[in-house]
């Protein structure tokens, strides 16, 4: 029994989703040690990964109670390790390219990473993303984001 439950935490999905939510614990530390309106947009995001973290959590271990199978994080390590590169690449893209062009980029890329082949929802779903943030914090808040050094050059 004991061996069935740390299989199910060893899952892809699982690991990938826990990491995400601690690495975003982490950060969310800092961000709210800003001013009340500075953190306002990193907090945001952050509590938003960390409750996306739990809802894939959830979702992969429903799978696990319905019986699919799925390879643990030893045998399909790839997986969770480019979702982790990924997010770093993200950061230092919107650094080098600024926010909206690298968030264009990996929200496809991540969705394509576990297993969403759709081009149609992939571009639903990067514009829904992209549209949302525009319209809430750039618009709505009046915040910028960051355009990366390549345009301020």
């Amino acid at each position: 029994m004991s061996d069935q439950h740390s299989t199910r935490l060893l899952r892809a999905e699982t690991v990938t989703a826990i990491g995400i939510f601690v690495a975003a614990a982490a950060l969310l530390v800092p961000a709210l040690q800003l001013s009340a309106i500075a953190a306002l947009l990193p907090a945001s995001m952050l509590i938003g990964l960390m409750v996306l973290s739990v809802v894939m959590i959830v979702q992969d271990q429903r799978k696990v109670a319905s019986g699919a199978p799925a390879d643990p994080l030893t045998v399909s390590p790839i997986r969770a390790l480019s979702a982790f590169g990924m997010i770093v690449l993200y950061a230092i893209a919107v650094d080098i390219i600024g926010f909206y062009p690298s968030t264009a980029l990996t929200v496809p890329a991540v969705a394509y990473a576990f297993g969403y082949r759709s081009p149609l929802g992939l571009a639903t779903a990067t514009a829904v993303v992209l549209g949302a943030i525009y319209l809430i914090f750039g618009l709505a808040m009046s915040r910028d984001f960051p355009t990366g050094l390549l345009w301020s050059m």
